[in-house]
């Protein structure tokens, strides 16, 4: 039995998004065009439309059209990989830029989480993850000076668990994360280019050597129009 004609005309428009014919945050012909294109009517046409923002392949906006959706970066919460190896294998390259460097006393806080003595220093370091000149992640990192005497704004621009595991030598294990919702401030939006008043998503975490060192205090600041975030649960 032939699938209904909405149904065919939605796998061509498909077929036309993933042949490259419209991209990403395009907006795609309107429904009269389509209409006259495929020969079908504007009602047709209209489920058409719905089937594929059900799916999550087009997004309607109120008064300007229906476009193309740009899809979101999957991140699975239960895999240790660094933002450098996560972009990677999505075969982009990311760019790290170092917009604060610094030698400090820590906080109580992040003394608390470094597990560390009284007076001992940490980096701080505050990095904007950029991919395609799209600002997706702003990350505040904390790291021993006494684990890492070594570290410079050098290695910092690039991956900092190759840093840690391949020229350190010592070996990763865990990593325990919080996520939070936020607003962010002014600096916070700036950096992700987004407005104050727009949700982001914040990740708190620390991270361990094989040995159960704790080796680093992270908040990650995630852009929620470009990440989602996914688990996979197993029933016992």
């Amino acid at each position: 039995m032939a699938a209904p004609l909405y149904r065919r005309i939605a796998q061509k428009i498909k077929q036309e998004i993933e042949n490259g014919h419209w991209q990403a945050g395009e907006a795609i012909p309107t429904e009269l065009h389509l209409s006259e294109q495929y020969g079908a009517s504007r009602v047709t046409v209209r489920q058409a439309i719905k089937v594929l923002v059900n799916e999550g392949l087009l997004e309607k906006v109120q008064g300007s059209g229906t476009y193309v959706k740009e899809q979101k970066i999957e991140h699975n919460i239960f895999e240790l990989v660094s933002f450098t190896e996560e972009m990677r294998s999505l075969n982009k390259e990311p760019v790290n830029r170092v917009l604060d460097f610094q030698l400090i006393e820590p906080t109580d806080h992040v003394r608390r989480m470094l597990r560390l003595s009284e007076g001992e220093k940490v980096f701080y370091v505050r990095r904007q993850r950029v991919v395609d000149d799209i600002p997706y992640v702003l990350e505040d990192t904390y790291l021993p000076v006494s684990l890492f005497p070594n570290l410079s704004y050098g290695i910092m621009t690039g991956s900092k668990y190759d840093y840690i595991e391949k020229e350190v030598g010592m070996k990763i294990k865990d990593s325990f994360q919080e996520v939070i919702p936020i607003l962010p401030d002014q600096n916070i939006a700036e950096a992700l280019t987004v407005e104050e008043g727009t949700p982001i998503l914040k990740i708190q975490s620390y991270s361990v050597f094989e040995d159960g060192t704790v080796f680093e205090y992270s908040e990650n600041h995630f852009k929620s129009d470009e990440y989602k975030f996914t688990l996979r649960a197993s029933r016992p």
